[in-house]
């Protein structure tokens, strides 16, 4: 059974940034658009029904090519030279044409096919290109085989079909785990849920709940539907939906969220609405939404090649009728012709890209980056403002204890740990596990409790070694008019719980959630290189303006929900800013989409990791300012190596056409293929020697 918000999309195997809510053709090359994997493609149990497909095809392709292309380059006239070798027997040369006829259809059938669909809708680009450049090779080829006088280009033809196989492969690879963040949202929704119908409890499809059903909640499930509570009270976390970053206590009455994890409590809600109208599933919608409305920037590679590809057959087809027109034989001028094309051969510009992609994910996966969106990686360098959220970005996002004062002078902070955790080992409370923690890490042994008492969203009490210990709220000593020693001290970012003994307070502890060591650092180095940090979060006021102003950084937004965290993206983006975005929850999942650049910290959520185009595997703020500068770096190799991939040919086709042939220079089919093999070298070379410098 699906989710009622589940929608299908479309896109074009060769143009993933096309994409549509139908069935149809692709506008710019004319083929048929597939169904990509959204949450139709979802089951109610989270698993994926239908999509790698293309993928597992172009592998196949390319390792069948692998196979084919080693002896056809064995039995290669030119690389037998090349090698000082030579291999032939009876009938090779046939051998070698079937070879490369299985090459050629099997392997160029996409590139093939993509030159019919690009041609019937008149808009050439790269696939009309590679699939022409392939065809005259192997027509030509073919022909030399059954008597044509020169030399074939069969290896060409593998190499070039290889070569072809594997960028497709890579850029579909990373295309296609932009379609799985809607897929990890819908799994954050629970398949069944509780239905109380008066005493009784049957277990229902969630999909099916409906406004004013009773459900139960048990310890540790998700909660199933946005409701109120009709009865219990409990604490629930709901950091991957909020951003807050500790458990919210509820009571009857309070609202609760669908998808929010629920602590050691039991409580029955009355549901507020169905599935479809959840807080979930509005987030959901502002992720797709987000998603939908990104602008895609189409490669320069593809309008490199578009222009190649008017070149190319201008100029292969204008030698060829020059030559033949004025008297040269058919074979000559068919040289030419091929010469061009070959030259004009999009090896190096298939490969300018796709090289400098490969080695810059294999070194960012190595120094802490995963790049899951390359467009958004090469448009790092465009970065004028960066959005920090706070909890598991900036901080470590733990409850952890930051302070323990003694009131008493007898009284050391371990036995204040001691005591403290004496009460709080029979409570789930996040206090508490924060509380035991630090007494872990202390090595206090905890002693045993008698007459544990919860006092309901004051605190705990119970009887330890003979003493009545109270681990209490200040709301708690408000109520009872209990003053504290004026050496009580706590920063608007701690949450402090007293400790009682035998009515004296005797001491208390702070908890909080620390700044990561890094975060510092990161902030100064971005501030020295003119982009902004601003600081987005669903916490309170106190604790933003505490973190932004400890960090020195620009400005903040506090207490914003997702919806409003994707309009706060928006009003940046409104201003001039190029924005890119960090967080860790599905709370920031809109956000991150709508931000021109979406980066997750590795320790956060899938569905943050998957809506975002980076991902800081370490969670470490410094690899944003790795991030920016390895991007600079990264777009200008893939600048380099465009400008060679198309600027040789400036040179290299006119002598292959052959303008200087009265002077005695021409190019024959053999130089050109090496002048195109030189080509993809040094773009290959040029791809090498990127390198990441890190922040220190």
């Amino acid at each position: 059974m699906e989710h009622p918000h589940q929608l299908q999309k479309y896109t074009c195997p060769m143009h993933p940034q096309i994409m549509q809510d139908k069935p149809g053709k692709c506008p710019l090359c004319g083929m048929t658009l597939e169904p990509v994997a959204t949450t139709a493609h979802v089951n109610t149990h989270g698993k994926k029904i239908n999509h790698t497909g293309m993928i597992a095809d172009f592998k196949k392709r390319f390792y069948v090519v692998l196979a084919l292309t080693i002896p056809i380059m064995l039995l290669s006239e030119m690389i037998q030279h090349w090698l000082n070798i030579h291999i032939s027997f009876p009938g090779s040369e046939y051998v070698l044409l079937v070879l490369s006829s299985v090459v050629f259809c099997y392997g160029g059938w996409p590139f093939l096919k993509g030159l019919v669909n690009e041609a019937r809708a008149k808009n050439p680009g790269m696939m009309f290109l590679i699939g022409f450049a392939i065809s005259v090779a192997y027509i030509y080829s073919v022909a030399i085989v059954f008597g044509l006088e020169g030399m074939d280009f069969f290896w060409e033809l593998a190499t070039l079909i290889l070569i072809m196989l594997l960028g497709h492969w890579i850029e579909m690879k990373s295309v296609a785990g932009a379609s799985r963040e809607l897929e990890l949202l819908v799994q954050l929704m629970p398949d069944d849920a509780h239905l109380l119908d008066g005493n009784n409890v049957s277990d229902v499809r969630s999909a099916t709940l409906k406004e004013n059903d009773r459900i139960l909640i048990k310890p540790g499930e998700k909660v199933a539907a946005d409701g109120i509570i009709d009865e219990g009270e409990t604490y629930l976390n709901e950091s991957m939906l909020t951003g807050e970053s500790k458990p919210v206590q509820k009571i009857k009455g309070e609202k609760v969220i669908a998808g929010s994890i629920n602590g050691n409590g039991s409580i029955k809600i009355r549901v507020s609405h169905g599935v479809k109208d959840s807080y979930l599933s509005q987030v959901i919608k502002l992720v797709q939404d987000a998603q939908n409305s990104k602008s895609n920037t189409q490669l320069l590679a593809d309008k490199a090649a578009k222009w190649l590809t008017i070149i190319a057959l201008l100029a292969g087809i204008g030698t060829f009728l020059y030559w033949y027109i004025t008297g040269q034989s058919l074979a000559f001028a068919m040289e030419r012709m091929v010469t061009v094309i070959v030259i004009c051969c999009p090896h190096a510009l298939g490969l300018a890209v796709p090289l400098v992609v490969a080695k810059s994910t294999a070194l960012s996966a190595k120094n802490g980056l995963l790049i899951k969106n390359r467009t958004a990686f090469e448009n790092a360098r465009k970065i004028t403002t960066i959005v920090f959220d706070k909890t598991g970005t900036l901080t470590l996002g733990k409850f952890e204890v930051s302070k323990i004062i003694s009131l008493n002078k007898e009284l050391t902070e371990n036995e204040i740990i001691r005591l403290a955790a004496a009460l709080e080992q029979k409570s789930e409370h996040p206090i508490a596990t924060g509380i035991l923690q630090k007494a872990k890490n202390l090595s206090v042994v905890i002693p045993a409790t008698e007459n544990f008492n919860a006092i309901t969203g004051k605190g705990i009490e119970a009887t330890v070694e003979g003493k009545r210990i109270l681990v209490v709220s200040p709301g708690y000593l408000n109520e009872k008019n209990i003053n504290v020693s004026e050496d009580f001290t706590a920063n608007d970012t701690e949450t402090v719980v007293f400790l009682i003994i035998n009515n004296e307070v005797a001491g208390y502890i702070a908890l909080s959630d620390k700044i990561r060591p890094e975060s510092a650092e990161a902030i100064q180095v971005l501030k020295q290189n003119n982009i902004k940090s601003i600081l987005l979060t669903g916490d309170n006021n106190k604790v933003a303006a505490s973190v932004s102003k400890t960090l020195n950084m620009h400005s903040f937004f506090a207490e914003v929900l997702p919806h409003q965290k994707l309009e706060k993206i928006k009003e940046l983006q409104n201003k001039g800013e190029f924005v890119a975005m960090t967080g860790d929850g599905v709370n920031d999942a809109p956000a991150l989409a709508q931000a021109d650049i979406g980066i997750a910290v590795g320790s956060g959520s899938d569905i943050a990791a998957e809506t975002a185009g980076i991902v800081l595997v370490n969670s470490n703020p410094a690899d944003i300012v790795n991030l920016v500068m390895f991007g600079k770096a990264t777009y200008k190799k893939m600048i380099q190596n465009l400008i060679w991939a198309t600027g040789y040919n400036v040179v290299a086709l006119p002598l292959a056409a052959g303008v200087l042939y009265n002077q005695g220079v021409l190019l024959s089919p053999a130089a050109g293929a090496v002048l195109m093999t030189v080509s993809t070298v040094v773009v290959a070379i040029n791809a090498g020697m990127l390198k990441v410098k890190k922040l220190k």
